[in-house]
């Protein structure tokens, strides 16, 4: 199964307790499959505990990219979190990590593909983590 990497770069940078990633097709031709793959439920999932707040997907047609913002996704910001990542790098890197959903698939998380959900949309961390402890 084709990962992320296989079709994209990104680049990653913070503001705040907010990871920003650009996720840029490496051809126009891998532009829908990207769409289909970086959506917010996924981030959400592959991320897990990492991101406790909102994950936000914005399509750029002109350039055959996204960018993902994650929020509450630092432990407080780059100046006051323990991580050793302190300006989401890794975790920006490690959105290549994810599958890429093939043509007329549904992604497995089971969450609607962007062409059914609409262009973006937001995932809500919501209290679920507090919940657990976490």
């Amino acid at each position: 199964m084709p990962l992320l990497r296989d079709i994209a770069y990104v680049r990653s940078g913070d503001k705040g307790d907010v990871i920003s990633v650009g996720v840029i097709a490496k051809s126009p031709k891998d532009y829908p499959a990207l769409l289909r793959s970086v959506t917010p439920a996924a981030v959400k999932a592959l991320m897990g505990d990492w991101v406790k707040g909102e994950v936000e997907v914005h399509p750029m047609d002109n350039i055959e990219a996204v960018v993902v913002l994650m929020r509450n996704a630092l432990g407080g910001g780059a100046t006051r979190t323990l991580r050793l990542d302190q300006t989401g790098k890794a975790l920006g890197n490690g959105l290549l990590r994810l599958a890429v959903v093939e043509e007329g698939r549904e992604p497995s998380d089971g969450h609607p593909s962007p062409a059914r959900a609409g262009r973006h949309g937001i995932i809500d961390g919501g209290d679920r983590h507090a919940a657990r402890g976490i």
